[in-house]
């Protein structure tokens, strides 16, 4: 049994340690803690780990965020995964850094990356895990907060919201994702 975990994110150095690229950093550590790599293949970076027997693509789009439904398609139909077996793991500024929450579906508040794999897939019933990072800006300045490099507090707290997050990637594999959003959506803080 085959899942697509999809990160969102945008290529470059630019870019590499933006807050809108958290989905990007879940993926590249649980990919450094499993001794595996990432390959430079179609519209992506694509690494395969395994979890209970179950066999999980990792896809970090190189479409950029506006275009990343192009890659999420692409890869369901090349590896004939059902939706249901998606996640998307993504940034979210209506979350306090320190929270996730995961959703089997919703709307794209906003998210360019989520409004692109709609428009694509033509649904939004796949699962997404929306990973908080606050909303500490001003008017106008969204933008700039989002691809903006996290600040040295943030920092401290991150290896332990991704970390939650990989935990959270794999109670959905396990567990499907009733179970799952019932044990990760909760506050994580470092002190936990």
């Amino acid at each position: 049994m085959s899942f697509l975990v999809a990160g969102l994110g945008n290529i470059g150095v630019e870019y590499a340690q933006t807050r809108h690229n958290v989905g990007f950093m879940v993926l590249d550590a649980w990919v450094k803690a499993s001794g595996t790599a990432f390959s430079t293949l179609r519209y992506g970076s694509l690494a395969e780990v395994r979890v209970c027997g179950k066999h999980i693509y990792l896809l970090k789009p190189s479409t950029y965020m506006n275009l990343s439904g192009k890659a999420v398609n692409y890869w369901l139909k090349e590896e004939k995964i059902p939706l249901e077996r998606l996640l998307v793991v993504l940034d979210d500024i209506a979350l306090p850094l320190g929270t996730i929450r995961m959703r089997k579906q919703g709307s794209d508040g906003g998210h360019n990356g989520l409004r692109s794999i709609q428009e694509t897939l033509q649904t939004n019933e796949y699962t997404r895990l929306r990973v908080g990072i606050g909303n500490h800006f001003g008017d106008g300045q969204q933008s700039d907060y989002v691809l903006g490099e996290w600040e040295k507090e943030e920092l401290i707290e991150l290896p332990f919201v991704v970390d939650k997050c990989i935990e959270a990637i794999k109670a959905f594999v396990v567990m499907g994702p009733d179970l799952a959003m019932n044990s990760c959506n909760v506050v994580t803080k470092n002190n936990e």
